[in-house]
């Protein structure tokens, strides 16, 4: 059995036991959360597509941990000007492990 959730404007394939990051969740280690934007759901049944989410169908899962990624670069440059500029990023995500899938 698997799903499609939708989370921070991501889509996401999941099934019982995956660990994912998503954007980040205002929720603390180890508290469980309900994902209730599903948008596909796949089992022994057949396969539910909702328009535009599935009607009773929730995810459920725990929060592992939270954290940032990777550092990106941005660099800007006009050429001729005398103008170089560089920051930088790192995107804030919460990790989080799936436990059922309902619905």
């Amino acid at each position: 059995m698997y799903a499609v959730i939708e989370s921070g404007g991501k889509q996401y394939r999941v099934a019982p036991g995956d660990v994912i990051r998503v954007e980040k969740l205002e929720a603390d280690a180890g508290q469980t959360v309900t994902l209730d934007r599903v948008l596909l759901v796949a089992g022994d049944s057949g396969v539910q597509v909702g328009t535009p989410t599935v009607a009773n169908a929730t995810v459920t899962a725990t929060v592992k941990a939270h954290g940032r990624g990777d550092k990106i670069l941005v660099f800007k440059k006009r050429r001729r000007k005398h103008f170089r500029k560089t920051i930088g990023h790192r995107q804030h995500f919460t990790e989080i492990e799936i436990t059922r899938i309902g619905g």
